[in-house]
């Protein structure tokens, strides 16, 4: 007698039928390692090779299935060394086709000249004459390649798509419709979704796109509805269970607004003062603080610790970057000095012997406010008595590391920086476990950036006009998207512009060039240089992207434009116009498309980073908008936030009946639920 067998959806991706010690090898690239991680891991697009066309409708340029008989025997040339090019002509009732492939001189047994077969592939067509270059193609009878809807998925070097689709096919023959369902039944039932094991095989291999829109329509209202039930599970957690500190009403930011040499904006103004209802309130502040590039988030950080400090506690401020928290310092101790507030830096770069100094004086409390990197997550790191923590940028520490450093204190006030806006709508939603401010307006004398979108041809122009700031005493940057030149992807390569720029072009100026695969003391050690001035011209990579504070800089000049985000543009934009002088940013684009078009007009017709976050997510789709790190929320695996922006709000008023009812999900029919959002959230939400 044999028992029913229990489906291991942590069996290793190395033993199941296919893959064995080297595929396992490249599909742990991919981030598959179990059975799990295969079946989940979805198609990026699909090609529809289930209709046929005749031979007089093939579209230049097209992907198109034909049916065609070949009429010539196959050809073998070789064209040189090793390369062969292997070519048939075939045809229908309409015309003919000739059929290339390169390398593969088996194909000269395949085909029998009078037999039927399918073929599908890349139509070129000039004049009368028809090509299909590389087609797949089956047997008239067999389907294997054609004939129906066939998943792409993103795939790595060596592991083709026609592997990865035969493993994925025998990782879900192995599962057989036997995965536990995740969703309670009275969800499935009242929001008409399908079951999880028809939306696991459909996602993959649909019959129709009737069926894709079935399967992608539960797995997305799943993913959507786990993040939002984890994040006001919460922010319940943060408003129900947890007393903070209530901060003294009687120390007054307004003693540190009236010290400084501007005034603030309204926007400040009024962000400052949610800040101060949540710091005198019982309940820990959780805020997030959106603020475009040069809003002056920093000041309201200082004047946020200026509170907390008067009122007997520390703070800590963490950065992304030794050179962002060494900037923080000094602007901190400028505003906060002369109230006798203390300052201290922590990075991984100081001596021992310092390290060690400040450690002791932060656990006795002579420190009042510690800045710095990752460096103030390790377990060593002790407060006396932590009131606050500010992290700036947040989408590259995540939720994680924010958890961490909140338990160095009891319950203390978050604050959370962002200088990558983030539409409003979205943010509501995405940043659920946070309030949100936001700073929409820049201080007065902020210049405008004048931004100009060039081709190729204006390349000698915009040179003259770099090498006229740079006499005029003024620095440059120039941004390139890539390290090394990669022959697939035509981006000029930090090293190659480097080389051309230093001996070619500007030769009578100092150049230096930085990126992220260099060691972070070098990196650190150029932006230094390029700071104080030592530096005239600084080639880079988007390492430059955050928070560096340069006011001499007045000129920005990005190669290869199209390869970037509208978003990240927009911060690389915010380097320059940080001081008193007319601030240039030039965008040099190739390609002609009407999106690379739209999104060069969208960058010179306005400075307002919603406006241009808004477009970003509308031209791009969220996947690339997040990047991704996804901000600190895990990565969704299918939904697409610009796509599924109305399924993402109904889920919202889903999850918001569900917790209302149910906070920690006790009740027998969402145990489902609860299993869900402990997978995926576990280790940061307490239901």
């Amino acid at each position: 007698m044999t028992g029913v067998v229990k489906l291991d959806l942590e069996k290793n991706v190395q033993f199941i039928k296919g893959v064995g010690e080297a595929r396992a090898k490249l599909l742990n690239r991919l981030g598959i390692f179990n059975l799990k991680d295969l079946i989940t891991y979805y198609p990026r697009t699909y090609e529809d090779r289930s209709i046929p066309k005749k031979i007089d409708e093939l579209v230049d340029g097209e992907e198109a299935l034909i049916e065609g008989i070949p009429v010539t025997r196959v050809s073998v040339v070789r064209i040189r060394g090793n390369m062969t090019i292997i070519k048939m002509s075939v045809r229908d009732d309409t015309g003919m086709c000739q059929m290339t492939w390169f390398n593969q001189p088996y194909l000269k047994t395949m085909f029998k000249p009078g037999e039927k077969y399918k073929f599908y592939g890349k139509v070129k067509k000039k004049g009368n004459k028809v090509e299909m270059s590389s087609p797949v193609y089956d047997k008239d009878e067999s389907s294997k390649n054609t004939g129906k809807i066939i998943p792409i998925y993103p795939t790595t070097m060596n592991l083709p798509q026609t592997t990865l689709r035969r493993i994925i096919e025998n990782g879900l023959n192995e599962v057989d419709g036997n995965i536990e369902e995740s969703l309670p039944s009275y969800i499935v039932d009242k929001y008409n979704v399908c079951d999880l094991n028809t939306a696991i095989r459909q996602i993959h291999f649909p019959k129709s796109f009737d069926d894709f829109s079935i399967a992608r329509k539960r797995l997305v209202f799943e993913e959507l509805l786990s993040m939002q039930i984890a994040l006001l599970a919460l922010k319940n957690q943060y408003s129900v269970d947890v007393k903070g500190i209530e901060f003294d009403k009687n120390v007054k930011m307004s003693d540190v607004i009236n010290s400084l040499p501007f005034n603030l904006t309204r926007a400040q103004l009024r962000v400052l003062e949610e800040i101060d209802n949540d710091m005198e309130n019982s309940k820990p502040m959780n805020r997030l603080l959106q603020g475009d590039v040069g809003s002056g988030k920093t000041v309201v950080a200082e004047i946020a610790a200026y509170k907390c400090v008067k009122c007997g506690y520390q703070a800590a401020i963490m950065a992304p970057t030794a050179i962002l928290a060494t900037q923080h310092l000094e602007s901190f101790t400028q505003v906060l000095e002369k109230f006798g507030i203390r300052c201290e830096l922590l990075i991984s770069g100081i001596t021992k012997k310092k390290k060690e100094d400040i450690l002791e004086r932060l656990k006795n409390g002579e420190i009042d406010i510690l800045i710095g990197t990752h460096a103030i997550l390790e377990d060593n790191v002790v407060f006396k008595n932590l009131g606050l923590v500010v992290t700036d940028e947040q989408h590259r520490f995540g939720v994680r590391q924010r958890s961490i450093i909140t338990q160095k204190g009891d319950n203390p006030d978050v604050l959370v920086m962002t200088a990558t806006p983030i539409p409003r709508t979205l943010a509501l939603i995405l940043y659920g476990d946070l309030d949100i401010s936001i700073i929409d307006e820049l201080p007065p004398n902020r210049k405008i950036i004048e931004t100009y979108a060039v081709t190729k041809g204006m390349e000698d122009r915009v040179n003259v006009f770099l090498k006229k700031q740079i006499d005029e005493g003024r620095q440059a940057y120039i941004v390139c998207p890539l390290v090394e030149e990669n022959e697939e992807i035509n981006a000029k390569s930090v090293m190659e512009l480097a080389e051309n720029y230093k001996n070619k072009v500007f030769p009578e100026y100092r150049l230096e060039y930085l990126h992220g695969k260099m060691k972070p003391k070098e990196k650190d050690a150029i932006m230094e240089s390029f700071k104080n001035g030592d530096i005239d011209i600084l080639i880079s990579t988007t390492v430059i992207e955050v928070g560096v504070n340069v006011p001499n800089s007045s000129i920005m000049v990005v190669e290869n434009a199209e390869r970037f985000g509208l978003a990240q543009l927009h911060q690389l934009r915010g380097r320059v116009g940080r001081g008193e002088y007319q601030s240039y940013c030039i965008l040099k684009y190739n390609g002609n498309s009407d999106v690379i078009k739209k999104r060069m007009k969208v960058m010179t017709s306005t400075n307002d980073g919603f406006v241009i976050s808004e477009k970003d997510l509308e031209l791009r789709g969220s996947g690339e908008f997040f990047g991704t790190r996804q901000h600190g929320i895990p990565e969704f695996k299918i939904a697409n936030l610009f796509e599924d922006i109305e399924t993402l709000k109904s889920v919202q008023a889903v999850a918001m009946r569900i917790i209302d009812e149910d906070p920690k999900l006790e009740k027998d029919k969402n145990k489902l639920l609860k299993k869900i959002v402990e997978r995926k959230f576990g280790d940061r939400i307490e239901i």
